[in-house]
């Protein structure tokens, strides 16, 4: 995700707060004003001295005013962060400039600017620094940022081809920070060529309480899908970790891990195909569990029969180190 920082050239408390709460990574202060912020949140701050980044040392403005200033900030940029700044969004001096393959962030003043920059070369730059003293208009350019920011993936229905109950397992349960609703899950599969939607326990039902913030997401050895189109194991995820709540129609949003429950309970393997392929996943034998039909609609992995379709994120990539590469990796 995109790195947001917000400049605050004189000390304002309520600037600063809405930094904090709209989520922003890093605050531009003055050296006198560090403290003030540390005592308001726990968030990076950058200032010429006694800061997380020092301002001539880890990070560096430069206002781009020809091709001299242009190469300057893209040489640079490979040794430290640089900040960009310039009278007009001209796009080719930006696109030069991320195609270097430094460390660029932008300095914007509002919600179109902020949107150019991040989606030159449809990739942008590595972060924004937002430069306003308004605390609403700070809160509209966050958001906007985060909405476009945000992942979506074409998800595909897979076709039920065989349920068959498996002895006990080690199931993973991830309790995150996030309600979620109906519809909506994460992605997780014994490939990952193949991720299907686990819906989460959203569910009013007559055995237990619903837990609209966790997802019963199955056993160990599993991927599933994280931020920036990475996978985890998830024996490997840890309370804090970074998580992608995804909906059915492919929206994802940020929650994080609050905990995650690894306990023995009876498992089941339920194969599915698409194309000319077999997928599968391996899930807890329970009511409560629940894959995802393409109307957003729940469906019970107890109550799911062969020719069944359920929602599944398709991608004929290989992952290493849960990074996609273009490799060919099978995997059954």
């Amino acid at each position: 995700m995109k790195e947001i920082w917000v400049k605050v050239e004189q000390f304002k408390k309520e600037l600063v707060t809405t930094a904090l709460e709209s989520g922003a990574s890093g605050i531009i202060v003055n050296s006198s004003d560090v403290k003030k912020v540390k005592s308001l949140g726990k968030i990076k701050t950058i200032s010429s001295e006694e800061s997380d980044l020092i301002l001539g040392k880890d990070v560096e403005y430069i206002e781009i005013k020809d091709k001299e200033s242009e190469i300057k900030a893209a040489e640079l940029s490979k040794k430290m962060t640089v900040i960009v700044r310039t009278g007009d969004w001209r796009i080719i001096p930006l696109e030069n400039l991320i195609a270097s393959g430094g460390k660029i962030f932008a300095e914007v003043s509002d919600e179109e600017s902020a949107k150019i920059v991040l989606q030159v070369l449809e990739k942008g730059v590595d972060g924004i620094v937002i430069n306003t003293n308004s605390p609403s208009k700070l809160k509209s350019i966050i958001s906007s940022v985060r909405e476009l920011s945000s992942e979506s993936y074409q998800l595909e229905e897979v076709t039920i081809e065989r349920i068959e109950p498996l002895g006990m397992s080690d199931r993973v349960c991830i309790d995150t920070t996030t309600n979620m609703g109906i519809g909506e899950g994460m992605l997780v599969g014994n490939s990952a060529s193949c991720l299907f939607l686990v819906h989460s326990e959203s569910i009013e039902n007559p055995y237990v309480e619903p837990r609209p913030f966790r997802v019963n997401a199955g056993a160990v050895h599993s991927y599933v899908l994280t931020v920036n189109n990475r996978t985890k194991y998830l024996s490997e995820l840890r309370s804090g970790d970074e998580v992608l709540i995804v909906n059915f129609k492919g929206e994802t949003r940020i929650s994080y891990v609050g905990r995650v429950k690894i306990e023995k309970r009876p498992m089941l393997i339920i194969e599915a195909k698409f194309g000319n392929e077999n997928y599968s996943i391996i899930l807890q034998n329970a009511e409560t569990i629940r894959l995802t039909k393409k109307d957003g609609q729940p469906i019970s992995v107890v109550q799911l029969k062969k020719g069944d379709k359920v929602l599944a994120l398709i991608d004929k990539k290989g992952r290493h180190f849960g990074l996609s590469i273009e490799e060919t990796i099978t995997e059954k």
